[in-house]
């Protein structure tokens, strides 16, 4: 138990509407995966998905090695 280390974060959420922005996070994700484009799947298009742009306004670290339940926040 005091091996947990883990994230969590509070952000503002926004749709993603640009559509030459929603093809670069498209790019950027396919990137980041290319099994996916290897094996066939095709590429999503913009009008296809949902994209949501998240702006951290806290970032919670947990890290029980240094004390059960011990938190760093991190304010954005």
């Amino acid at each position: 138990m005091m091996e947990i280390t883990g994230l969590s974060m509070a952000a503002r959420a926004v749709a993603v509407t640009d559509p030459a922005e929603a093809e670069k996070a498209i790019a950027l994700l396919m990137a980041r995966y290319p099994e996916q484009k290897a094996i066939g799947l095709p590429v999503p298009k913009p009008s296809e998905v949902r994209l949501i742009r998240l702006t951290p306004t806290v970032i919670s670290l947990l890290d029980y090695s240094k004390g059960f339940g011990h938190t760093d926040l991190v304010t954005c």
